[in-house]
């Protein structure tokens, strides 16, 4: 009997957290206010960009092969990593590493009207290094790079999903 209640307290709980709108962070779908986007970049190979295009038609919008197909670009300026030197041992020895991560971009319609203006993603993360364990903190890097522009994506996905045209003054 205590496993059949367990199982119905569980199943209460996944309903009622479905119920309130609940969901992974990067699982929501966004209702981007154009159908169509020409995503614009120096390198279209970049993990950040494919990343992206896979985004964006996963939220409803089919990506143009030219920027006179597309209701919108999206311009990317450009996608830049650094890392910087936060702390040092005692010998002069990395302690600990920044690193940063910057996206800089502006979409805009087919009459070159912007709907974002130009601005730039800029995150951070911070972590401890060891000489010791080299290959671990390689990977540690990676991945933190990776989880930055993942978290890029969604930041450009909650932008479009309040782009909006210019708003027109009438004489």
């Amino acid at each position: 009997m205590p496993m059949r209640a367990t199982n119905l307290l569980v199943l209460m709980f996944t309903l009622l957290l479905g119920a309130c709108g609940f969901h992974l962070r990067g699982q929501g779908a966004f209702a981007l206010p154009f159908k169509t986007l020409y995503v614009q970049s120096s390198n279209s190979n970049t993990p950040f960009v494919v990343e992206l295009k896979r985004a964006i038609q996963a939220n409803g919008a089919q990506l143009a092969k030219s920027p006179d197909q597309a209701q919108l670009t999206l311009h990317i300026v450009s996608e830049l990593t650094d890392k910087q030197i936060l702390s040092l041992s005692g010998g002069g020895r990395v302690r600990e590493y920044r690193l940063l991560y910057r996206v800089s971009l502006r979409a805009y319609d087919q009459k070159q009207q912007d709907w974002i203006a130009s601005e730039e993603i800029a995150l951070q993360r911070d972590f401890y290094y060891d000489d010791v364990q080299i290959l671990a903190k390689e990977h540690e890097e990676a991945l933190l790079y990776q989880n930055m522009r993942s978290d890029a994506v969604q930041q450009v996905l909650r932008r479009l999903n309040h782009a909006k045209p210019p708003q027109q003054t009438e004489p």
